[in-house]
């Protein structure tokens, strides 16, 4: 892991009591990347029997913010959207891999894949916003 990036991971990762308690792990970070696993539990699965997108999203969301704040500056999200490709099961472990695509000013696009295995499950596009402020104090 590039070492302000994790920094920066290990910052967050404290504070981040939703990516947690959904059972997220951070894999892996990097300027302007990161990878995060989530199982899909017992309690993650809709009326069809198959994971809530609600959740998915919340997968590919998070793995979104370790991305876009990785150079450690404050950044929220702006807009994002997902689309569903493939539908996940309980006992799935899906993997969210974001990249940055494209930054303008203070503004960025991110790309954010989510798969179980090799099958692709949802594709998410988020835009990021820089505000003031770092996350870690550097050295």
């Amino acid at each position: 892991m590039d070492d302000l990036a994790a920094r920066v991971a290990a910052a967050m990762w404290a504070e981040d009591t939703a990516s947690a308690g959904l059972g997220m792990r951070l894999v892996a970070v990097g300027e302007g990347t990161a990878r995060l696993e989530m199982p899909v539990r017992e309690d993650m699965v809709n009326g069809h029997g198959i994971a809530h997108g609600g959740f998915v999203f919340c997968l590919a969301d998070s793995a979104f913010a370790f991305a876009c704040n990785s150079r450690n500056q404050v950044t929220v999200a702006q807009a994002c959207d997902i689309v569903f490709v493939a539908p996940a099961r309980r006992g799935d472990v899906l993997v969210a891999d974001a990249r940055e695509r494209t930054t303008f000013g203070r503004n960025a696009i991110y790309d954010i894949t989510v798969t179980r295995d090799d099958e692709v499950i949802a594709e998410f596009r988020g835009r990021s916003r820089q505000l003031s402020g770092t996350i870690v104090e550097e050295s």
